[in-house]
């Protein structure tokens, strides 16, 4: 299978990140046992469970958790849009009163989560930032250093950038279809697919935020379309909105005519895929991120280990790749 395949080439690629103290021995991320008489206690605080992403990150950690059931409990909640900031604080600030041990945090703001991030340390609870970058220099500020474990979404959507160019020509038009303005990953994946664009000779005529969400995706695509008639492909910076402007596409018979990139591998995509309803996407293994987070915050638990990034790799899947 995909994903099988995909795997066992991520815990190949561990030891080329320098994460070699940090993985077991088996096929899976190991939990290290953890010292004392009580479990700990993890809690996993997502971005909106309404996106596929997320609940395949629910679901990759919580098969981690029944590997490892002895090493720790789980609490796992989410937001129910990504543009709830204000309630993923609140979730943080629940766990801090329940006194968790360790938070494995996907903010939904790169900015605004790192205050209470800072109250939860201060508490002396372990925070580890996964999949969305925390805005350093707000880091800086707030005296805190927060490990990241997580992709780099410049690459990834420079992958699918590339793959993309490569059947355009030099002047062709697309636009970018962007997510949060103010989530590092959607900036780091607006500048992948404008480097890829670039070096390629190819003209971005416009970017516009559709927010992660489908049906602003789709709104935002139309409103793109005839604006730009002569567009030959739509970058979306998630599967979701690359959803959104298939449904936008269908609806003027184009669907297949322009092409569509997204980017997170969710199942929803993979049959149109294979129609070449969308051209590519990138896999950044939504099902073992929280599973590596969870696993850093352990050992920092166990060892009090000083906090260091952990990269995590990124695939480009084509229709070509799902066969």
């Amino acid at each position: 299978m995909i994903r099988q395949r995909l795997f066992a080439k991520m815990i190949g690629l561990g030891l080329m990140f320098g994460v070699a103290g940090l993985i077991g021995g088996c096929g899976r991320p190991s939990a290290p046992a953890p010292s004392g008489a009580h479990k700990p206690r993890v809690a996993l605080i997502m971005k909106s469970l309404a996106n596929e992403f997320f609940k395949t990150m629910e679901n990759g950690a919580r098969a981690h958790q029944r590997l490892h059931p002895q090493d720790y409990d789980l609490l796992v909640n989410g937001i129910k849009d990504e543009q709830d900031v204000s309630r993923q604080i609140d979730l943080v600030e629940q766990m801090i009163a329940q006194r968790v041990n360790a938070i494995v945090l996907a903010p939904a703001d790169s900015k605004a989560l790192v205050p209470v991030c800072k109250k939860a340390l201060k508490d002396s609870i372990v925070v580890v930032n996964i999949d969305n970058l925390l805005d350093g220099a707000v880091e800086t500020d707030q005296g805190v250093r927060i490990p990241f474990v997580g992709p780099d979404n410049r690459k990834g959507a420079r992958l699918a950038g590339e793959y993309l160019a490569r059947t355009l020509r030099g002047g062709d038009k697309v636009a970018l279809i962007g997510g949060t303005p103010n989530a590092f990953n959607a900036v780091q994946r607006r500048l992948g697919f404008e480097e890829a664009m670039k070096a390629h000779g190819i003209t971005i005529a416009a970017i516009q935020s559709a927010d992660w969400e489908m049906d602003k995706a789709n709104q935002v695509a139309a409103a793109l379309l005839t604006a730009h008639p002569d567009l030959k492909a739509l970058l979306c910076a998630n599967d979701s909105m690359a959803l959104g402007a298939v449904t936008a596409l269908r609806a003027i018979h184009k669907d297949g005519a322009i092409q569509v990139i997204g980017f997170d591998n969710i199942s929803a995509v993979r049959q149109l895929l294979k129609e070449g309803k969308i051209l590519c996407t990138v896999d950044q293994h939504a099902d073992q991120l929280a599973a590596y987070g969870i696993q850093v915050a352990l050992k920092i638990l166990q060892t009090n280990a000083k906090p260091a990034n952990w990269q995590t790799p990124v695939d480009l899947i084509t229709k070509a790749s799902l066969k």
